[in-house]
């Protein structure tokens, strides 16, 4: 392991831990949906809008994580973040009616984003170059074991103790990430560097960076690359279920596979980080990608009937491609801004969970009819993403002349 890695696994293992609540409370009561909505006497489709809920705010509250730590400090945020998850998954747990869910899922949505926004942020305030890249990747493997673990879970919870369960545990995540913070999180942006905290300049920041083409293109591409993936994860139960007649705790099938090749892929970006050009990473990453896809599009094609394990091998492939890709994307796009990270952290976050939020509440519906309507969205995902990144490339290459 690197020298500077090294030194730094403490922090990588606690930005990763609060990067991943938000991804934790999407997929821990993904096995639950079906049960909570016949215990709330709702329809599957009505069950589906606390994700898209969730998603929602969850983009929406990204926009401010990243400028308000600008402004305060990035350890306030984490500390008043997790404290209102904790309380906001208590909610979940006690609600009698599908409308105070929901109000407890948005809440749970507006604080869930933090870590991820402000850790990269961090990362970014401590590190640069191939230094930041490493941590960056470090963060992604580690954080990368919680859709893989947070499915079992839940469905763990729910056989034992019932759907209630899930969130009471939620809860108890979110205590213990606040206490975490209170002892081990330092403050990386000084009171030197921040910004204030008004609206006027609050505007005037997203718009120096939203109107930037190469932030635009960059953006874009990262969040089409991922919704390629992400596309599968509210589909999981329909295609899990349903597709492939695998049970409620039987998630790992799915998530196991593709979970590990995020955390391969962030190690093979990682290992890359300051002897391969970053274009080029992203490049070898894209192959991967193109790769996965195109497998997954002919054996759906021409499989009679899909089957384990070769409907989610190619998921796994995915996302290694993805995962080589995405450090360096993030880093390009922050380094675009040097003394707005938090602001561009949290645009590019709100852009993408946009785009994640569309994807569960409107594609993934439509495509889950079928595994191979499913493959085909991934790979125009993916061409749209491909497409963007090019033109990143293209401004970048007549900017260099």
């Amino acid at each position: 392991m690197h020298a500077s890695t090294r030194s730094h696994f403490g922090l990588a293992i606690l930005l990763a831990a609060l990067s991943t609540l938000g991804p934790f409370s999407i997929d821990t009561f993904l096995p639950a949906m079906s049960a909570i909505g016949q215990s709330l006497a709702v329809t599957p489709l009505q069950m589906q809008q606390a994700l898209t809920v969730y998603l929602l705010s969850y983009a929406v509250m990204m926009l401010w994580h990243g400028s308000i730590s600008d402004a305060v400090g990035r350890r306030p945020v984490v500390l008043v973040t997790t404290l209102l998850f904790s309380l906001a998954s208590i909610g979940c747990a006690l609600a009698d009616s599908l409308g105070q869910l929901l109000l407890f899922r948005a809440l749970q949505g507006f604080c869930g984003g933090a870590g991820l926004v402000v850790g990269r942020a961090i990362i970014r305030d401590k590190l640069d170059g191939a230094d930041a890249q490493r941590l960056m990747s470090q963060v992604t493997m580690l954080f990368s074991l919680s859709p893989a673990i947070a499915p079992v879970v839940g469905g763990w919870l729910f056989g034992a103790f019932g759907w209630h369960s899930i969130f009471v545990f939620m809860a108890l995540i979110g205590l213990a990430l606040f206490l975490m913070s209170w002892f081990a999180l330092p403050e990386t942006h000084h009171e030197s560097a921040r910004q204030p905290l008004k609206i006027k300049y609050l505007l005037a920041n997203y718009w120096q960076v939203g109107r930037k083409r190469e932030f635009q293109l960059l953006t874009a591409a990262v969040s089409f690359n991922f919704a390629g993936f992400f596309l599968y994860i509210p589909s999981a139960p329909v295609f899990l279920m349903q597709h492939l007649h695998l049970g409620p705790g039987q998630f790992l099938w799915m998530f196991g596979p593709a979970v590990s090749g995020i955390m391969f892929g962030a190690y093979l970006s990682g290992k890359m980080a300051g002897r391969v050009e970053q274009k080029d990473i992203v490049s070898r990453g894209y192959v991967v990608m193109f790769i996965a896809a195109g497998w997954n599009l002919l054996y759906n094609l021409l499989a009679p009937t899909v089957a384990m394990p070769w409907a989610v091998l190619p998921l796994a492939l995915y996302t290694t491609g993805m995962s080589i890709a995405a450090p360096s994307i993030t880093l390009n796009l922050m380094d675009q801004f040097p003394s707005l990270r938090g602001t561009a952290s949290s645009l590019q976050g709100f852009f993408q969970t946009m785009m994640s939020s569309v994807v569960a509440g409107l594609i993934a519906p439509l495509a889950w009819g079928s595994p191979l309507s499913l493959a085909a969205c991934m790979m125009v995902m993916l061409v749209l993403g491909f497409v963007f990144r090019m033109g990143y490339r293209r401004r970048v290459t007549m900017a260099s002349r």
